[in-house]
């Protein structure tokens, strides 16, 4: 198993968001977008995962070269990024996110299949791969809180084209593994999805996604709001990824011995609380710090169990559209609704509703886990 290969693309992966989530509505706010324009800008982002994963991985299914979709993939978003430096104005800057969220969105479902593929009967362990991507997280926002105070947001596409061309010299490092193939590999993809438990997780998925948005898109300028500055906010972020590490060290111990549904109960139950806290207690340092902590269970618990039952779900040759799905349901288009919507709440009732009706999103996913997502070990 190639476990530093695995992880160093993870590390820069998860770096690039690290620069991209936190900064990337300041960069825009820098720009004098309104917080409608920087809501739908970033819902650009998440929308083009709803399309871009699954041709991707309908392309790698078909082709049987999951790794080499994956480093053309990021090469290209590489390239179609430098376009933000040449170009201004709202639409020609859509344009430019549209076509580089296009190929950066299909390279890690694909990758999360090859790494599953790479760890075999091992798969549990996943999270003990994946953690350097939040560590990679946490560099990056902890360097960047500190830098962009000093020189303001300006440097981000710079430092954004460094990390993506990382991602692309890590990609080259990592081999081909194929899925191994199943009894199930008969079933037609679409028998797949009309399993009760497979559209349970989905929409569960939708729900916990589109109550982080008003978090990846807004959180930054929401604590700036409040008076925190860019040091302090890029500390808290690094915070939850902190927390999100010590939940995926945890993890290969945790799913044999819980299982998915009581640890997506938890997840699911917690990013309720977290998004409510958040609402309530913006200015009391102390309890958002409690609240940042809780990233640890609205992320990194909830995401490394949903990879698990997906790989689970769609074995054999669905795995690669299995991830895409994931990815474009949940970080596609309940992030896509999610930023919209936050964004919308923000002008119109005031920034506290979106945080408000994150909790409320939470809270329906944790009843159709409850109902709908039966005990799978």
């Amino acid at each position: 198993m190639y476990y530093w290969r695995l992880s160093g693309f993870y590390f820069f992966y998860f770096a690039s968001l690290g620069a991209l989530i936190p900064y990337w509505g300041l960069y825009l706010k820098s720009l004098n977008f309104s917080v409608v324009e920087i809501g739908e800008l970033v819902a650009i982002l998440m929308a083009t995962k709803i399309i871009a994963p699954n041709v991707w991985a309908w392309i790698a299914d078909h082709s049987g070269r999951r790794m080499r979709i994956v480093q053309i993939a990021c090469l290209l978003a590489t390239l179609s990024f430098t376009g933000v430096f040449l170009v201004h104005g709202y639409w020609a800057l859509a344009l430019v996110i549209t076509l580089f969220s296009f190929f950066w969105n299909a390279a890690l479902p694909q990758f999360e299949a090859t790494t599953l593929n790479h760890l075999g009967d091992e798969a549990h362990r996943y999270s003990t791969v994946r953690l350097w991507g939040s560590i990679g997280f946490v560099v990056a926002v902890a360097v960047l809180g500190r830098v962009f105070e000093t020189t303001g947001a300006g440097l981000l596409p710079t430092v954004l084209i460094v990390l993506f061309a990382g991602i692309w010299l890590a990609s080259l490092l990592v081999p081909e593994h194929a899925a191994v193939r199943s009894e199930s590999d008969s079933q037609p993809l679409r028998a797949v999805l009309k399993r009760p438990e497979v559209l349970a997780l989905l929409l569960v998925c939708f729900l916990v996604q589109a109550s982080h948005g008003p978090y990846y898109t807004f959180y930054s300028l929401y604590l700036m709001e409040h008076g925190y500055s860019k040091t302090l906010i890029g500390q808290l972020w690094a915070l939850g990824v902190v927390a999100e590490i010590i939940i995926f060290l945890k993890m290969h111990h945790w799913l044999p011995r819980f299982g998915v549904r009581r640890l997506l109960l938890a997840a699911t139950l917690l990013t309720a609380l977290r998004w409510g806290m958040v609402a309530l207690f913006v200015d009391q340092l102390s309890l958002l710090i409690v609240a940042q902590t809780l990233h640890a269970a609205s992320f990194g618990l909830f995401h490394a169990v949903a990879i698990h039952l997906t790989h689970q779900l769609f074995t054999g040759r669905h795995q690669g559209r299995g991830q895409a799905l994931y990815s474009s349901v949940s970080f596609g288009a309940g992030g896509a609704v999610g930023s919209l919507l936050a964004g919308y709440l923000w002008e119109g009732a005031g920034a506290r509703w979106m945080y408000v009706a994150a909790a409320l999103a939470a809270l329906l996913a944790s009843w159709v886990v409850w109902r709908n997502i039966e005990v799978r070990d």
